[in-house]
C-alpha cells in the first residue's frame, strides 16, 4: 500500500522564520524574484484535508498530514519522492515510488508553489544535461500530484485549474483518484524569472472605473510578432490552460490545451477606423499565435500582470517556454 503525504501550505504569520518563499509564496504562490506581489495572508481550512485523510486511511494507506510554511519545508516533503542515487550525481524523481503526494490548494498559486519547488529540485543544470532527459524538455517527468481543492463549491465565473481539468473536488473522490486513478500528464510553462505557470498569465490592468489601460510591449511567439512595441495594447494572455481565455466579453485565447505541447498567446489591440462619413470608430483586434515560446518586452516602465492568480509587475523582458508533459495529476 502507499504512503500518502497530505501537504497544506501554511500562513506566513504562523511561521517563526517567515513564509514559504519570497513574499510568502506558500499562501499565494508569490515570487518576488519573478516580479510578483504577496497576496493577503491565508488561513487554510482543515476539514477537507481531514476528510481526505480519513478516506485514504480507510483504504489502507499510511497517511501523514504536513503543513509547510517555507520552501525548505516543502522541499523536505518532496525529498521523499527522490529516486535512488544516480551515477551522474543528479537528483531524480523515482518513477516507482510508493509515496504519493496530495496538495491541498486554496488557489492555483498554491499548487504552483509546490510545482515550482519540484522543478527546482529535479531540473538539471544545462551543463549536466543527462542523456535520458527528453529532447524537448529541461526537466524530467515530475512526480504525479494529487490535487485537493479546499473550496469544493467554488462559485463565480472564474474556474480554477482543477475545475478546468475536471479533477474531483470531493475529498473521498480525490482519495480514490490518488490510490486507484491514472496519471494525466500536462504541459508546464517555465519562465526566465525562475518560476512556472500551470494555467496562464494575463498582462494589463484597468483603471478604477474598470476601463482597460493601454500599455506597450513587443510580443513575439516563436517567429511571429503580435505587437512591435509601438502600438497600444489593452491585454495580453499567455495560455497553457483556459483560465485567461476571456477578458469580460472579449475572447482572447481560442482553444488553449494543456496537453498539446504549445503555448497560445493573444494580444488585444485597439484599432481606429473611419466610417464612410469620416467618423472615427475604435474596434478591438485580437491577434493570436501558438508556439513553443513567447517573449514580452515591455516598453513602459511597469506592466501589471496576473500569473496563476498571483499579482506582479513586469519591468523587463519575460520569456515563457513550454515543457510538454512535464507534470502530472492523479485523475479518475
Amino acid at each position: 500500500m502507499y504512503d500518502v503525504v497530505l501537504l497544506t501550505l501554511g500562513s506566513e504569520r504562523d511561521a517563526p522564520g517567515g513564509g514559504c518563499g519570497s513574499g510568502g509564496a506558500c499562501c499565494g504562490g508569490a515570487d518576488e524574484a519573478a516580479g510578483e506581489k504577496t497576496e493577503e495572508r491565508c488561513e487554510t481550512p482543515r476539514v477537507p484535508v481531514l476528510a481526505c485523510a480519513d478516506a485514504l486511511t480507510a483504504r489502507g494507506a499510511r497517511v501523514e498530514m504536513v503543513t509547510a510554511r517555507s520552501d525548505a519545508e516543502i522541499d523536505e516533503v518532496l525529498a521523499r519522492l527522490d529516486g535512488p542515487p544516480r551515477s551522474d550525481g543528479l537528483t531524480w524523481p523515482d518513477p516507482d515510488s510508493k509515496t504519493r503526494l496530495v496538495v491541498a490548494t486554496a488557489s492555483d498559486g498554491q499548487l504552483r508553489a509546490v510545482v515550482r519547488r519540484l522543478v527546482r529540485r529535479y531540473a538539471p543544470p544545462p551543463s549536466r544535461r543527462p542523456a535520458d532527459l527528453p529532447a524537448n524538455r529541461t526537466v524530467p517527468d515530475l512526480p504525479t500530484v494529487g490535487v485537493l481543492p479546499l473550496d469544493p463549491a467554488r462559485s463565480g465565473t472564474h474556474r480554477d485549474l482543477a475545475a478546468q481539468l475536471g479533477l474531483p473536488r470531493d475529498p473521498a473522490a480525490v482519495a480514490a483518484a490518488v490510490l486507484d486513478g491514472s496519471a494525466r500528464r500536462l504541459d508546464l510553462l517555465r519562465n526566465d524569472g525562475g518560476s512556472v505557470t500551470l494555467d496562464g498569465a494575463l498582462l494589463g490592468a484597468a483603471d478604477e472605473a474598470g476601463r482597460p489601460l493601454h500599455w506597450r510591449a513587443r510580443v513575439e511567439v516563436d517567429d511571429a510578432v503580435l505587437s512591435d512595441g509601438d502600438e497600444p495594447i489593452m491585454a495580453c494572455a499567455v495560455g497553457n490552460a483556459g483560465g485567461y481565455a476571456r477578458l469580460d466579453d472579449v475572447a482572447l485565447l481560442a482553444d488553449p490545451d494543456p496537453t498539446d505541447g504549445r503555448v497560445e498567446v493573444a494580444v488585444a489591440v485597439p484599432v481606429v477606423t473611419r466610417t464612410a462619413l469620416g467618423r472615427k470608430r475604435v474596434r478591438l483586434e485580437v491577434r493570436r499565435a501558438r508556439g513553443r515560446a513567447v517573449a514580452v518586452v515591455p516598453r513602459d516602465e511597469k506592466v501589471p500582470f496576473l500569473d496563476d492568480g498571483v499579482e506582479g509587475e513586469l519591468s523587463r523582458k519575460r520569456s515563457w517556454w513550454i515543457e510538454p508533459g512535464a507534470w502530472a495529476v492523479w485523475t479518475v
